[in-house]
């Protein structure tokens, strides 16, 4: 899997491409998350364009990431999420925790 991470003022995207279904992948974002965190941003918005799948690992990091980013009175956001995840979302329950969003820019707007 591959983060690219991009900012949008005090809004920082991350760009995910592959997989999100185990080590080292998880780790990875969840270490991205935590070090934009230290940096002093609490509003993230996650493109999941190009995420095929996502296990239950690594749904338990997104969540982990929601809260984390929540803890410092900051949000995340959903972008672009795949039919294919959408559906795990829906049959999880999680389109009732996480705010998504059609595109990258509607997500990072809606902070405003």
């Amino acid at each position: 899997m591959t983060i690219k991470e991009k900012m949008y003022g005090t809004v920082a995207v991350i760009s995910l491409k592959g997989n999100l279904v185990g080590e080292p992948d998880t780790d990875n974002l969840r270490d991205k998350i935590y070090s934009l965190i230290q940096e002093g941003f609490s509003r993230v918005v996650i493109d999941m364009k190009g995420v095929r799948w996502i296990s239950s690992s690594g749904l338990g990091t997104l969540i982990a990431a929601l809260t984390s980013v929540r803890n410092k009175s900051g949000d995340l956001r959903l972008a672009n999420i795949t039919d294919k995840v959408e559906s795990l979302f829906a049959i999880t329950q999680l389109v009732k925790v996480f705010k998504t969003y059609e595109t990258v820019d509607r997500a990072v707007a809606s902070f405003k």
